[in-house]
Parts: structure tokens; sequence; C-alpha cells
């Protein structure tokens, strides 16, 4: 009796182990045209044939197409009242390629009789385009110092990210000058320490 029931095991044993090994033959098969989808889907690739590969013209149009979009930057500047300067960009407007970096340059003259220090606040809109400009190189980063008459070119860099939503066809980069008072009163302390005395 069990050497009856021996055989029987031995094929239910065989036929566990080859469905087993079609189930496994199935789900490696099924991998390529998942790999496939997860590629088109997910990373925007799309596989040509089975080899794997990426379909360079794809990939090269797509480059192409980010490169030819550009936005329009409008410049603005100003100053607050209490700071006797002319501030204002050298340029109105300028076509940018996202992605590329750039450089705007404003004019500054200080129309005050004695020194300035002034502190420049930017600002970007719409709000919704700040995440995605990029300032490099900006005379709003430190304190900027005027004599009396004096002009200076200052220059600013920077870059729209190429991830910038594409609806948002413009943006616009301004700039307010504001009077620095405490720097502006240390400098005139210094300047006045240092003039020489008057004859009596």
């Amino acid at each position: 009796m069990s050497e009856a029931r021996a055989p029987a095991k031995r094929g239910a044993g065989w036929l566990k182990l080859v469905g087993v090994a079609l189930v496994a033959f199935a789900f490696t098969f099924s991998l390529v045209p998942l790999y496939r989808i997860a590629c088109e889907k997910v990373f925007g690739i799309r596989l040509e044939g089975g080899t794997g590969q990426a379909r360079a013209g794809t990939v090269a149009a797509a480059g192409e197409a980010r490169k030819s979009r550009t936005v329009t930057v409008q410049f603005d500047g100003g100053v607050n009242s209490k700071l006797p300067w002319a501030f204002e960009p050298e340029q109105l407007t300028m076509q940018v390629v996202p992605g590329e970096l750039n450089e705007a340059m404003y004019f500054a003259r200080n129309d005050g009789d004695r020194a300035i220090v002034g502190s420049a606040t930017p600002s970007v809109a719409p709000a919704r385009a700040s995440r995605y400009f990029t300032k490099t190189e900006c005379f709003c980063f430190t304190a900027q110092t005027l004599q009396p008459g004096e002009k200076r070119d200052m220059p600013g860099r920077f870059i729209v990210d190429a991830d910038l939503p594409d609806d948002v066809k413009t943006i616009t980069l301004s700039y307010t000058f504001f009077k620095n008072e405490d720097l502006t009163a240390r400098l005139g302390a210094a300047q006045a320490s240092n003039a020489p005395l008057s004859a009596p």
C-alpha cells in the first residue's frame, strides 16, 4: 500500500516543479514589456524593439524643443523717496532661453550732495515664477555705496529654470533701492573723522 502511494507522491511533486518552472518563465517573459512601459510612462524614454536602447531621435527632438522655447523677461527699477538716486534698467526686455545664463545691466547715479549707501530689494512676477528664477550674481547681494554724482553700471546675472511652466511666457524682474540708514550714518561718521582740521 505504501509502495503504491510513493509513485503518486513523486508524480505530484514532478507536476509542482513543472508548474513553478512555467510560472517563473511566464514572469520573466512579462518583464520585458513591463520594463518598456515603465520607461515610456515614468521616464519618457521610448525603447526600440527589444534591444533596450533609447530612441536617440526622440530624446534629441525633446532637447531641441526645449532650446527653441523663449521667455520674455521685463526689467523694472526704482528708488525709495528717501534715496536721492537715479536707478533704472539699461534694457526694458530680453528674450531668454530657459536653462541658459543671462546678464542684465542696471544704471545708478547718486544725485545727492554726500556719499550714500543703498540696498536693493528684488521681486519677481508672477509670484509662482520666482522659484524658477535664480540670480547667480546681483548687486542686490551687497549694499552699494555711491559718492556724490557717481554713476555706476550694475550687472545682474540670472537663469530661468528649464522647468518653468509652459503657460508662463513673461517674467518681470523688479528692483527697488532703499537708503541704508545705518550704513550711511557710519560712512558719514567715518568720513567726518578723517576730514582734515580747518585752519583757524
